[in-house]
């Protein structure tokens, strides 16, 4: 993992900010005209490598073709976030962030330590495609191509509930939360747990735990209880509380038309765009994807038949992994 020192940094809040940092991780090597980038931001809570899963050679995303640009994003160490920054920004105190100030920090990242000024492909999973949706609005002379994966521009009304309810108000109401002015993480774990408990419940398709159907069976798991102890424990205890909400709070806010007309600013998109949705998926269901794709000059809309819905961001099945890798080839072969 390497680190971009942005230094002062405002945020769209209008918060100016200190020694602020990004995190980002490559692979692959920049060609000598720095024409083979692809920027492919994370999802809420995972680190870059997370996203390993979706690059190899041989496949869409081959490292051995593109350099490839994975950044962290604010409210996730070690990029800045309320456990690392110091008084008076720090833990409660942490400033408002957006969708916007990752990726005008992403970039500044891409100038200013690599000189890339355009990309061949900005792609994203959920929080990573509300990042994608505004890299093509923001800097669209950017982005050549874009593809949106169980995401979208914004969240639905849906979706922005279900941050709230089922992320940040598990943690708040926690006895120990003191307006996010505790002095260990480990303090808060029972909000945390519970919300892990939640999104064990909400976030897998109907059918996931069912009896004849327990689609965790191929996981590798033994029970439903193997499943949220092992799974959704294991992901979301080890982050920081403040930071699983300034990271939920920007997702819930997200919107690259800035409080403007949605679909003038997608009808604005240059970039040759890709739309996948996924059944089954609540938090960002097929119709939806459908239209958005429909707003954007020229785009493609695909639906890929998952048994997994919004978990396939984590390439649980090999059908959606290949359903995902043809479409993405597709797209990098098109121009």
């Amino acid at each position: 993992m390497d680190i971009f020192n942005l230094g002062d940094f405002t945020f769209q809040s209008g918060v100016t900010v200190p020694d602020v940092k990004l995190a980002y991780q490559t692979v692959g090597t920049l060609s000598p005209a720095k024409d083979n980038a692809i920027l492919f931001p994370a999802f809420l809570a995972a680190e870059p490598d997370a996203l390993l899963r979706w690059i190899g050679p041989g496949r869409p995303l081959d490292p051995e073709r593109y350099f490839i640009v994975m950044p962290g994003h604010f409210g996730l160490a070690p990029s800045t976030s309320p456990e690392n920054t110091a008084v008076p920004f720090d833990r409660g105190a942490f400033p408002e962030v957006r969708i916007a100030d990752d990726v005008i920090a992403q970039q500044r990242l891409l100038t200013e330590q690599f000189g890339i000024t355009e990309l061949q492909l900005v792609l994203g999973w959920s929080v990573g495609a509300l990042q994608t949706w505004e890299w093509a609005v923001r800097f669209p002379q950017a982005v050549k191509r874009m593809a949106s994966i169980a995401g979208a521009p914004m969240p639905s009304p849906w979706t922005k509930q279900w941050l709230l309810s089922a992320l940040e108000e598990q943690i708040t109401g926690d006895p120990a939360w003191n307006n996010g002015f505790y002095n260990d993480p480990a303090e808060v774990q029972a909000g945390v747990r519970r919300m892990a408990h939640v999104t064990a419940i909400t976030l897998p398709p109907i059918g996931f735990y069912r009896e004849g159907e327990e689609l965790w069976a191929p996981l590798g798991f033994a029970s439903t209880q193997d499943v949220v102890k092992r799974f959704f424990e294991a992901f979301w205890a080890p982050h920081d509380p403040n930071g699983i909400i300034a990271q939920a709070r920007k997702a819930r806010a997200a919107d690259p038309a800035r409080g403007g007309d949605l679909p003038a600013a997608l009808a604005g998109i240059t970039a040759k765009t890709l739309v996948v949705a996924f059944t089954r998926d609540f938090m960002f269901p097929p119709e939806e994807g459908r239209r958005d794709a429909e707003r954007v000059p020229g785009a493609e809309y695909r639906e890929i038949v998952s048994a997994y819905g919004h978990l396939a961001t984590f390439a649980l099945s090999e059908q959606d992994v290949k359903a995902v890798d043809a479409e993405l080839r597709a797209l990098l072969a098109d121009g």
